[in-house]
């Protein structure tokens, strides 16, 4: 009988759930108020075989003195009389529970800065998108809101600027700050500016987006003629597929160092550190006609780019990323501190899959990992040549 009768802490822990729960609802006018908790129906003979916790249950609600209200009704029983017991706390408002699960501060603070947002923007009732940012309103502080006001109010009089984020004449806006704070941006200016869902964070603001980099190292001294000697590129990647030549192979490296250590190979050129951004690929035409490979780490995320990286290049062979190499190099593995989520890859190669699959069933040791920078330079490029042969024979015609 005494787990149906709920004291003030239990209510208390039922609001703060119900806070957790519902508060950017409640912030944007949502609920039913007040907010009434039944706190227990005890019968005659409940209380008759438990006087003393029913004693207690009425005595922690007898000196209750937070907000809300205890509501009281009697009871008329034959055997016990009339007793007055309280059946329900009623809240009257989400400031009321906020104040009971002690978040007044950072709700009067959300609730003031929201209604101030949708003064200034109307479109911003519309949805949950404002309120769905309950957290920021609730701890910027007051230089980041102001910020945030400033921004958004620039973007407004200039919806099409077209200025890279750089060169925003706003005070104290800054790549930085913007960076850290681009979600949250976004999503209002495309409530306030009226961009499509699902627009990315330039294209809801309006602003040019710095084009997408690629790396790229010429292995053959023959293509680098063609390019004025240069060895080294880094360039964007429409301009990269642009270029007047035609490689014969295009080795795709996932780490910065490993593509600098390689030396001169014909008809070659060579990727590095792309990482997730592997389907940039698909956008340098000349390595449709050419043999592709990748070289990854043997850790769950090299096989998640490889598979990425097929979605640009389906023809795209791995190498060095076997379970030989793995087993060959087991005392140069560390730890891999998060492995990719467990999905599953489609265009991995079957005895690419089992190493992964090894690899997060712990076959081999407890989260492996083989970087490929560990593995000895001499076999590396052994299994690089091997792998390019036949690059270098049709360079050789």
């Amino acid at each position: 009988m005494a787990k149906k009768l709920l004291h003030p802490d239990a209510v208390r822990d039922f609001l703060t759930r119900r806070y957790e729960n519902q508060h950017q609802s409640w912030l944007a006018g949502g609920g039913i108020w007040p907010l009434s908790i039944s706190l227990g129906a005890p019968t005659e003979k409940a209380v008759a075989d438990n006087p003393g916790s029913v004693r207690d249950w009425v005595n922690a609600w007898s000196l209750w003195s937070g907000p809300g209200e205890v509501v009281w009704a009697s009871r008329h029983w034959p055997r016990l009389g009339s007793q007055r017991l309280p059946v329900c706390f009623a809240v009257s408002s989400p400031e009321a529970v906020a104040v009971l699960v002690g978040q007044s501060a950072r709700w009067l603070r959300a609730s003031e800065r929201f209604r101030q947002l949708i003064a200034r923007w109307p479109a911003l009732a519309r949805g949950a998108v404002l309120a769905s940012k309950f957290c920021a309103l609730a701890e910027y502080s007051s230089e980041d809101f102001e910020r945030l006001v400033l921004l958004l109010g620039w973007l407004e009089i200039h919806p099409a600027s077209n200025l890279y984020l750089r060169q925003l004449p706003v005070h104290g806006i800054d790549t930085k700050w913007v960076g850290q704070r681009s979600g949250i941006v976004a999503d209002l200016a495309r409530a306030v500016l009226g961009a499509p869902d699902g627009s990315d964070f330039h294209a809801a603001c309006g602003l040019r987006k710095p084009p997408d980099r690629m790396r790229m190292r010429v292995l053959c001294p023959d293509l680098r003629k063609l390019m004025g000697g240069l060895r080294d590129i880094e360039a964007p990647v429409d301009e990269l597929a642009d270029l007047p030549f035609a490689p014969a192979v295009c080795l795709v490296v996932e780490n910065l160092e490993s593509g600098l250590a390689l030396p001169d190979l014909p008809a070659a050129v060579c990727i590095m550190k792309l990482g997730n951004a592997v389907s940039m690929l698909g956008g340098l035409p000349w390595m449709q006609t050419a043999k592709t490979v990748y070289w990854g780490d043997i850790d769950t995320h090299g096989f998640a780019i490889l598979d990425r990286a097929r979605r640009a290049l389906p023809r795209l062979q791995s190498v060095l990323m076997d379970e030989a190499t793995l087993l060959m190099h087991r005392t140069l593995c560390g730890t891999e501190t998060v492995q990719c989520p467990d999905i599953e890859f489609p265009r991995l190669q079957y005895h690419e899959r089992l190493v992964y699959e090894g690899l997060r069933s712990g076959a081999w040791g407890r989260q492996l990992r083989l970087e490929q920078e560990r593995l000895p330079w001499a076999f590396v490029l052994a299994a690089l040549k091997a792998a390019l042969d036949p690059a270098e024979k049709m360079a050789r015609r």
